[in-house]
């Protein structure tokens, strides 16, 4: 494999699907190694030195949240994203909670899977993430923790990317379409008011009376999270 192409360790049991996102990811510039089941995938995630992962959830020996979670234990922090056939946000909750940095759903387009993994790259290149402060709020990005006026809050895994969104743009007025965008994804089709429902979420979470919220409504634009 060349040196300066990024490396993928592509882990996914459906020989055929490996192949294909093998062959797309070398097209794209990367050197891609594959293994077929969770015990030879943990294995080489933890030997090889790979700039991304690509994990599936569903594997034989071991599946992919007791791969991710042993990886992470072990002190591997190669950025990692993780697919799975089935649909339901627990599958993504449990997997952003044992150390998955982005998930995704099969089928997907081979555009879609390029730009996350390339959004993970970069975001790793930027270094590890460093806590946010954002007047009473402190979040955690690592620890995936936050605290508001001295007390743990305990928030769903969307609510969290809403925050850490939120306080990463802290005193920028951000339309709601520019949220949804950022949060939900540009292949989002639902109802843009999810916005506003989630912003609600977060004020009881982590508002205080009687205290100003530090989520302000801009009005005719969208919000902002204020650090005055």
């Amino acid at each position: 494999m060349s040196g300066d192409r990024r490396r993928v360790l592509v882990i996914e049991d459906d020989h055929a699907l490996a192949k294909a996102v093998a062959n797309l990811l070398q097209d794209a510039g990367f050197a891609v190694e594959q293994r077929h089941d969770g015990e030879s995938g943990f294995a080489e995630g933890l030997g090889g030195e790979y700039d991304v992962i690509v994990l599936d959830l569903m594997l034989p020996k071991r599946n992919g949240f007791s791969v991710c979670q042993d990886l992470r234990a072990a002190g591997v922090d190669t950025p990692l994203l993780m697919l799975t056939a089935k649909d339901g946000e627990w599958d993504e909750v449990e997997g952003l909670e044992v150390g998955a940095d982005d998930f995704m759903h099969k089928p997907f387009e081979n555009s879609i899977l390029i730009a996350h993994l390339h959004a993970l790259l970069r975001r790793h290149d930027r270094g590890r993430p460093q806590r946010l402060v954002v007047g009473p709020i402190s979040l955690d990005p690592l620890r995936r923790s936050v605290v508001a006026y001295g007390r743990d809050v305990t928030l769903t895994p969307r609510e969290f990317a809403l925050l850490e969104f939120l306080m990463e743009r802290m005193n920028e007025p951000l339309a709601k379409s520019e949220i949804l965008h950022a949060v939900w994804g540009s292949g989002f089709d639902g109802d843009p008011n999810i916005v506003e429902v989630y912003i609600g979420y977060l004020r009881r979470k982590i508002d205080l009376a009687p205290f100003e919220s530090v989520i302000r409504t801009v009005r005719g634009i969208g919000y902002s999270m204020r650090s005055d």
